[in-house]
């Protein structure tokens, strides 16, 4: 059952754009009751519609790569080669996709941490099966682009 994004959920959510704003903080600002706010956040964190996390510029940190994968399968199974994917070594998402390719993948890669992409593609990508194309796109640069640090 999905959860339904009224007006109050949508405001909450907003604020917590900095997850580290104080629910007293939202509450006064949305003139609702500190208690409305925590069960709220609470309801939508239990149902998988809210994850609070830090996520980092990836060109702020040295030795870092962002590299976007467009991936064709052999088969139609994409959910169950989607999780598979999600489980491999520097895999930030994965998401069934319309178009040309079957799967879109967000990748981190730092040498420092031993996972170049010849690495990723040696080591991690070898695991799955039933791929009959991948075209990869490394990221140079980007503008309000963060993500989780997973190495």
């Amino acid at each position: 059952m999905k959860t339904k994004m009224d007006e109050t959920n949508k405001a909450i959510v907003r604020q917590l754009c900095d997850g580290r704003k104080p629910f007293s903080a939202i509450a006064e600002e949305l003139d609702i009751t500190e208690n409305t706010v925590r069960s709220r956040v609470n309801k939508l964190i239990e149902e998988g519609v809210l994850q609070i996390s830090g996520l980092v510029n990836p060109e702020a940190i040295p030795g870092l790569q962002v590299v976007m994968m467009g991936v064709k399968l052999k088969t139609l199974d994409l959910e169950r080669k989607a999780k598979e994917f999600s489980e491999l070594r520097g895999v930030i998402s994965v998401a069934v996709i319309t178009g040309r390719y079957d799967l879109f993948v967000q990748l981190v890669l730092s040498e420092e941490e031993g996972l170049s992409l010849l690495d990723f593609f040696k080591y991690e990508l070898d695991k799955v099966s039933e791929i009959s194309d991948v075209e990869t796109y490394v990221v140079y640069q980007s503008h309000n682009f963060r993500i989780p640090f997973i190495l």
